[in-house]
């Protein structure tokens, strides 16, 4: 079993938070993990990308390299373009729909959409919308998760524990809000 998983988006979008929790999911299921860490300027708004390597067995380096990633998990659709080069043949790109326009020439999000359907084997799903139908604009992160979770090796309960250990700390209504913003992803992949 192996999973190379490219995280991108945006600084204050969750990228950590989905990092840790694929992170304790894998930890939970005896997996080895490298990480790198996380790049940009994240708390300013600027790109924020990692490198997650999942393997059964152990892993020499943290940095995927280009056209070996199995997965982009991109909480924001301009920043999925950027990390291309390192999706693999065989690849999946799970993106939201819904930019973050943080520059002042932030390309028409219709020519980015166009651009990602162009990828063989892509996610757009509207993340934002759908935390916003059930009741947490800040779990938009946990739907895009949820849309790549059948793309990770991971079972999926060991996910949801994940995130009820992550969030434990911030209380039950967190938890269970973050439970459902990764079903609604998961669901609308249907897979």
């Amino acid at each position: 079993m192996k999973n190379d998983i490219i995280l991108s988006g945006v600084g204050g979008q969750g990228i950590l938070s989905i990092a840790a929790t694929i992170g304790l999911a894998a930890v939970e299921c005896n997996l080895f993990l490298k990480q790198s860490e996380v790049h940009g300027m994240s708390q300013r708004g600027g790109d924020v990308q990692s490198h997650l390597r999942l393997s059964d067995r152990p892993i020499a380096s943290d940095l995927i390299p280009h056209g070996r990633a199995d997965i982009i998990i991109s909480v924001e659709p301009m920043e999925s373009l950027r990390y291309l080069p390192w999706l693999s043949d065989t690849g999946w790109l799970v993106t939201n729909s819904s930019p973050f326009i943080n520059i002042d020439d932030y390309p028409p999000i219709e020519e980015i959409l166009s651009e990602i359907k162009k990828i063989k084997n892509h996610i757009i799903i509207d993340a934002d919308s759908i935390a916003k139908r059930i009741g947490s604009l800040r779990s938009g992160n946990m739907v895009i998760l949820g849309a790549a979770s059948p793309f990770i090796e991971i079972p999926y309960h060991n996910l949801e524990n994940a995130i009820r250990n992550l969030f434990k700390p911030k209380g039950e209504e967190v938890i269970n809000l973050n439970l459902k913003a990764l079903r609604a992803g998961r669901d609308f992949t249907g897979k």
